[in-house]
């Protein structure tokens, strides 16, 4: 063996050679490379069934990020993505020269914040609840109605906000008016647009976010609450010693995803209920409403893209930031 395979190390006998450790860290990546390759040979059906989602990611989630060039030109459509002038800031300098930037950015996170504890806090209790009824049948109705309300479009609950809310013949101003009191111009009062957003919001995916923890709970081994009982425990103190903590995990993960998000606000639901009211955009005008007005009124697609692009950037940092606290908190919970 060469020299420059062999060295010697302290308390070694002349003659016994050592394999340095660069040789050994080759070898080792062969050996991945191969266990990675017989396991792509050994379940390559699986694999195979994997093609078309991974497929759909590439083409409609990283191809797109080309687009944020965007972002750094005065995009012209006749000339193109590559042909249109390069701007360099000055998309941005247009955005943050201004206070809309703090107001809208104040607004998505707050109004996130609300969805994420009130939205994922009712979830929780409502999966205990479906958890702890004893007849099966009563189980499966509730289930059908609180999850119905997730498929109703924001569109249709745009519509029924407005003949709850409307000032002369919603149904919450005439029920104040036949108990004395006077009528509430809601359309035109913005302090309490973050309450009705959340519990529209609430109220349309509770539902959905109680299935996912009800599955959860079904996951936990029934023997725990068969020895919770022998030991004399109430169903309350299994709740909270039990349920709670073993849905833990789950509850992390979704709380994960949605501070992922934070940034984004739900487009659908506010542009669907609020619209072009001006008089409510002081405390529900988000990042996504205020990019599609710059980009509808404005024309301008690179300004619209600058914001997008603060958006996103935020967006990753948050989830990076948060996970690394969850990390040192519980390992286990951390996306990664």
């Amino acid at each position: 063996m060469s020299e420059a395979n062999v060295e010697m190390e302290d308390g070694q006998e002349e003659g016994e050679p050592v394999v340095r450790q660069s040789n050994c860290e080759t070898i080792e990546r062969k050996g991945e490379i191969t266990e990675m390759v017989n396991e792509l040979a050994k379940n390559r059906q699986l694999y195979l069934l994997a093609v078309p989602g991974l497929l759909f990611l590439l083409i409609f989630a990283y191809v797109p990020m080309f687009g944020h060039v965007i972002a750094f030109k005065k995009f012209n459509s006749l000339k193109g993505l590559w042909g249109s002038e390069w701007v360099g800031l000055d998309n941005f300098k247009f955005f943050f020269m201004g206070k809309d930037w703090i107001t809208v950015t104040f607004n998505t996170i707050f109004l996130n914040s609300l969805f994420i504890v009130f939205g994922i806090g009712l979830a929780v209790v409502l999966a205990i609840f479906l958890n702890e009824m004893r007849s099966v049948l009563y189980k499966r109705l509730m289930q059908s109605a609180i999850f119905m309300p997730y498929f109703i479009s924001w569109v249709v609950v745009s519509m029924m906000a407005l003949a709850v809310l409307g000032t002369t013949e919603g149904l919450l101003n005439r029920t104040l008016e036949a108990l004395g009191f006077e009528r509430v111009a809601w359309y035109s009062t913005p302090e309490a647009w973050p309450a009705i957003l959340t519990a529209i919001y609430v109220w349309k995916t509770s539902g959905y976010y109680s299935i996912i923890f009800l599955a959860a709970i079904a996951a936990i081994p029934p023997d725990y609450y068969e020895s919770a009982l022998i030991d004399g425990a109430s169903r309350l103190r299994m709740i909270f010693h039990i349920t709670l903590p073993l849905i833990r995990k789950t509850m992390m993960v979704l709380v994960l995803l949605a501070v992922g998000r934070i940034f984004y606000g739900d487009f659908g639901m506010v542009y669907g209920i609020v619209g072009d009211n001006g008089m409510l955009f002081s405390t529900t005008d988000i990042i996504d409403t205020y990019s599609y007005r710059a980009l509808r009124q404005l024309g301008n697609f690179g300004m619209a893209s600058a914001i997008v692009l603060y958006q996103s950037f935020m967006g990753l940092m948050t989830i990076v930031m948060f996970n690394w606290i969850v990390r040192r908190i519980d390992r286990d919970s951390a996306i990664f």
